[in-house]
């Protein structure tokens, strides 16, 4: 731009000097007679101004970069809990005395094979058939109490019952008590049945021991023998190995009557002869019996009905002991 305004001067100069010379390019003037005067020399042209340079364009303001998003705050961590205290631990509480199993029943004895019936008589038609087999003795039923009898025990009811009166004998009565007497911790000690017998002559008084007598609960009979023989039947004392009362008539007594105890004696312990049958091998006959509690029909203590040793004969109830208010059960002692 510059150069082109200095060539536009100077152009313009040059313009000016040609026309400064008139008519007669060599400056005379027409009428003089020596040469005219030198024409002026026209001004020089002015140098145009230099163009001013656009100032340049503002350059934009950059774009505000956008301020970049708080980070929110990071939450507070909650306070960690504090672990509670560990509980003492509870002394252990006594624990209640667990009680003793109850004793498994003892199975009942198989019952005899009846003997063969005797042939026929004389000219009138046979004789019945044999005697029925004695019943096995049914086992005492199981209880929840306990499974060993006071250490004083000496003397019991046998806890399990018997059909008829056939007990095999004293060896069959005697090893019946032994065994009831083992199961409740007793068996160290010898036991005989409280039975008289007629071959030989034997009464029950004679096969037990002098006393003081004790019961499966601890709690004494008679401290002597002659004492325990002039004494009344008693349900709380006459009780059996398991220490349980013996139906009878006595007030809330279950059924069914139980308390005709097999003996064979009289009140005084001696032998009733006739009445032991067949020496309790047998199922017919008759037997002698003592009543445990004590007491007869609505209770009546009257004698003879409240001895527990002979208190009357059954009749013929040797092969069927229950209809005469009996099961079959025996004392046990244990002997001298």
């Amino acid at each position: 731009m510059k150069l082109r305004n200095c060539l536009f001067g100077f152009v313009s100069s040059v313009a000016m000097v040609i026309a400064g010379c008139g008519d007669g390019s060599n400056g005379t003037g027409t009428g003089g007679s020596g040469g005219g005067a030198a024409g002026t020399t026209g001004a020089a042209g002015t140098t145009g101004a230099a163009g001013t340079t656009g100032a340049a364009g503002t350059t934009g303001a950059a774009g505000t970069t956008g301020a970049a998003g708080t980070t929110g705050a990071a939450g507070t961590t909650g306070a960690a809990g504090t672990t509670g205290a560990a509980g003492t631990t509870g002394t252990a509480g006594r624990g209640g005395t667990t009680g003793n199993a109850g004793s498994t029943g003892a199975a009942g004895t198989t019952g005899a094979a009846g003997r063969g019936g005797t042939g026929g008589g004389t000219a009138g038609g046979g004789a019945g058939g044999g005697n029925a087999g004695r019943g096995g003795s049914t086992g005492a039923a199981g209880t929840g109490g306990a499974t060993t009898a006071n250490a004083m025990m000496n003397f019991f009811v046998t806890s399990d019952t018997s059909a008829t009166a056939d007990l095999g004998g004293l060896t069959g009565a005697d090893a019946r008590c032994q065994r009831l007497a083992a199961a409740v911790g007793h068996g160290s000690k010898t036991w005989r049945a409280y039975l008289s017998v007629a071959t030989p002559a034997t009464n029950a008084r004679d096969r037990i021991g002098d006393g003081p007598y004790y019961n499966s609960q601890g709690m004494m009979l008679a401290a002597t023998k002659d004492a325990l023989h002039a004494r009344s039947g008693d349900s709380m004392l006459f009780i059996d190995e398991l220490g349980r009362r013996i139906n009878g008539q006595w007030q809330g007594s279950p059924t069914p009557n139980q308390h005709d105890i097999l003996t064979g004696s009289t009140a005084a312990g001696m032998l009733v002869s006739g009445s032991t049958c067949g020496d309790w091998t047998a199922t017919t006959g008759s037997s002698q019996v003592g009543h445990a509690d004590g007491l007869g029909p609505n209770m009546s203590s009257t004698p003879p009905l409240n001895q527990w040793a002979g208190a009357h004969n059954t009749g013929t109830m040797c092969g069927n002991t229950s209809p005469a208010g009996g099961a079959g059960k025996i004392y046990c002692f244990v002997g001298p």
